[in-house]
């Protein structure tokens, strides 16, 4: 099966494509730990056969990969360097060219040895915590706490260790004190909602201790519970790992998840996430969800913390995925209160009511956009996913899928007579590669569209056969760097054809690659080995795509014709910056027949859009906006002394106080006080397209098409069919 996502990612309420992929962990004994090691040996072996023959890269399992796997086991015990000594660390470290030897042998002891230690470590580190918890902070003093655990080196002894968590409790506290100070009501049930209350009082240095060390009592309690065989399966996927970020290992639990996530079948907040250096990370909010309702959450926001109504806030850093995701998880109608650490540095506490997703909001939406400087009218199309329900009526599904609605949305803007047509792509995470195919063959005559190469090396390539055109118009497709999977082979297959201008942001998300789901039960050699099942699944690597100008979407993904500014350029998001991700590379072109260049020369178009953009109040703010956010990610050191904290803070609120502001999109359908029918709820979405910024520099982009009498559309004389890039 395809499996079109952006990354390694975990969906609360449709997909859950991130298996178990841990921070911290904690291994004791199992109930046979013999068990535990022959099923480790027996995972070993045939987690080994899966990969070096079913994998596009053929890597193989050697000291490279040693090396590999136990970089990204390490990130996964401590990644923010809060428990392991440096001592513990180079014990360790013994074993980081041993792996590949003991994967073949099956003898595997990193894992057992990694969570002895750890256990060791997280029982000592609950001992200090408990201690400094009853000492008053100094909130005076001038000192820092480094932020960022790659410019932390490993602590030397155990009073560095307890320094380390001086300074990090420290900051807790103050944080808790100073974000009660400023709403009193934040750590209740409806918090983000309404005005603060005056009359409440901020919490003592005192109390915030309190309920600062019960959280971390839970902290411990959950590290705690982990076992050998919890451990062992953790390894496991950070092996798999070290073939490329979208290969893992699904534990049986795992498995069962994403196998119910696939059937639809799970209740949440309706957002994907992904584990990122012991941080839980939004990757996608769904549209019609009950996050994408509330209109806060975004791509790129880091959960920090998860409350059930108006209880304490459960510590999520250094959580297991699966772990957090149960967290968030909840019937229907109840609320989850998140606290996220926004792209631009900012903590928020999102309150959301746990529902279910507004099925129309997930399908093609269209509209038309007047100019009123030029009299013009554009069509404008929003395709939020590349969705198929493979299942007919008489299967139990409807059949509906993206390709029809985007072809309805054709007829009825044709209709309109429409002088020119926005694709809208962006936070576009991929679907169904069929329909990727499909919905590039309406806007071309018939020819390839995509190339996909096996591990084999085999080259197929996909076309589009039909040689009607459904419209043939200048048009121009929106993306950003968000735009990943199946839409990037959808603009890039116009791009290639000289179809339609690409605008946004620099470049996708890069996501090129193609996933199987095997299970490892059908891999066991031998019938007495059977009683280890389940042994889980592997996803696996197992193509990639290529467009029909030769270059793979793989990590560079779609550079855009015309860049437009983002808030979130200088935010490393992408394949590109995740571990040992595939390579870019190239196949020989696929021979297609591009439509006519357009008349005039793109720069004029870039200079034209440059000279708007200098004008544009928004895009400004934009370019503003991008800036602080690089200038607080670079900061990484953070200040324990209360008043500058306090300024700080203050000063982030005032220069933007706006919770939308980085979707660096069109903005979320906000629920609102009063209930809306689809009509109205309809008029209010065209109200946003018209006014968003992106939207209308697209359509003044496409006024210069026009005005120049480009043809980027418009069908004119065959070009000789051509190798072109």
């Amino acid at each position: 099966m395809y499996l079109l996502r952006r990354s390694l990612v975990f969906s609360l309420l449709l997909l859950l494509l991130n298996p178990l992929t841990a921070s911290l962990a904690h291994a004791r004994p199992a109930t046979d730990d013999a068990d535990v090691a022959n099923r480790a040996k027996l995972l070993s072996y045939v987690l080994r056969q899966q990969l070096t023959q079913h994998h596009f890269s053929h890597k193989a399992i050697d000291d490279k990969f040693s090396e590999a796997t136990f970089d990204l086991y390490l990130k996964q015990l401590d990644f923010q360097k809060r428990f392991l000594l440096a001592s513990d660390v180079a014990q360790l470290r013994a074993y980081a060219d041993r792996i590949d030897d003991e994967f073949k042998l099956g003898q595997i002891e990193l894992p057992a040895i990694a969570g002895q230690l750890l256990d060791k470590r997280i029982r000592q580190v609950r001992k200090i915590v408990a201690e400094l918890l009853t000492r008053k902070f100094d909130f005076s003093r001038e000192e820092e706490l480094e932020s960022d655990p790659e410019k932390l080196a490993w602590v030397a002894d155990s009073a560095a260790l307890k320094e380390r968590w001086r300074k990090i409790l420290k900051y807790q506290v103050m944080v808790r004190m100073l974000t009660l100070e400023e709403n009193p009501e934040s750590d209740k049930k409806g918090a983000g909602k309404g005005k603060k209350d005056p009359s409440a009082k901020p919490e003592t240095q005192a109390e915030a201790r309190k309920k600062i060390a019960k959280r971390f009592d839970h902290f411990f309690d959950r590290l705690l519970k982990d076992t050998l065989r919890d451990h062992y399966d953790r390894f496991f996927n950070a092996a798999t790992r070290a073939f490329d970020p979208h290969t893992s290992y699904f534990a049986p639990k795992q498995k069962e998840d994403f196998e119910i996530g696939m059937r639809g079948s799970l209740e949440g907040i309706g957002a994907t996430l992904r584990e990122e250096d012991g941080f839980i990370k939004v990757v996608r909010v769904i549209p019609g969800s009950a996050a994408a309702r509330q209109g806060e959450l975004a791509a790129e926001d880091t959960i920090l913390a998860v409350a059930q109504g108006d209880e304490e806030p459960v510590d999520v850093t250094d959580t297991r995925l699966r772990d957090a995701v149960e967290l968030i998880r909840g019937p229907k109608g109840t609320e989850v209160r998140l606290t996220v650490k926004k792209a631009d540095g900012k903590t928020r506490v999102i309150p959301i009511v746990r529902d279910v997703v507004e099925i129309e909001e997930t399908f093609v939406k269209w509209t038309t956009i007047p100019d009123p400087k030029t009299g013009k009218l554009f069509g404008y199309i929003r395709i939020p996913s590349f969705y198929r329900d493979f299942k007919g009526p008489f299967q139990g599904g409807t059949g509906r899928n993206v390709t029809d609605d985007v072809e309805k949305a054709l007829q009825d803007l044709k209709k309109s007579r429409i002088d020119g047509l926005l694709i809208d792509l962006r936070n576009n995470g991929g679907g169904a590669l069929t329909d990727a195919v499909k919905i590039s063959g309406l806007f071309i005559k018939s020819g390839p569209v995509v190339q996909v190469k096996s591990s084999n090396g085999q080259v197929r390539v996909l076309d589009d056969r039909d040689p009607d055109v459904a419209y043939d118009g200048p048009m121009l497709v929106l993306v950003n760097r968000f735009s990943a999977s199946a839409s990037e082979i959808f603009a890039a297959a116009l791009q290639d054809y000289h179809r339609a201008l690409i605008v946004g942001s620099e470049h996708t998300y890069g996501k090129g690659t193609v996933q199987t789901i095997l299970d490892l039960d059908r891999a066991i050699p031998f019938r007495n080995m059977e009683k280890y099942k389940p042994l889980g699944a592997l996803k696996i690597t197992t193509q990639k795509f290529y467009r029909v100008s030769g270059g793979s979407t793989q990590d560079k993904g779609v550079e855009a014709d015309l860049i437009l500014p983002d808030r979130m350029q200088y935010v490393k998001s992408g394949e590109k910056y995740m571990d040992y991700a595939l390579p870019w590379d190239t196949v020989p072109a696929a021979r297609y027949t591009p439509w006519p260049r357009p008349k005039q020369s793109l720069k004029v178009l870039i200079e034209n859009s440059r000279k708007r953009l200098e004008k544009n109040k928004e895009f400004q703010e934009i370019v503003s906006d991008a800036e602080k956010v690089k200038e607080r990610r670079n900061k990484t050191r953070l200040t324990l002394n209360i008043a500058k904290a306090r300024k700080e803070r203050a000063e982030m609120d005032d220069s933007n106080d706006d919770p939308n502001a980085f979707h660096d999109g069109l903005a979320m359908d906000k629920d609102t006080d009063k209930p809306l029918d689809e009509a109205a709820k309809h008029k209010r979405w065209e109200e946003q397209v018209r006014k968003d910024p992106y939207t209308r520099e697209g359509v003044a982009i496409l006024d210069d098409l026009l005005a120049g009498t480009l043809s980027v559309g418009k069908t004119g004389a065959e070009t000789t069919t051509a190798n072109t890039d």
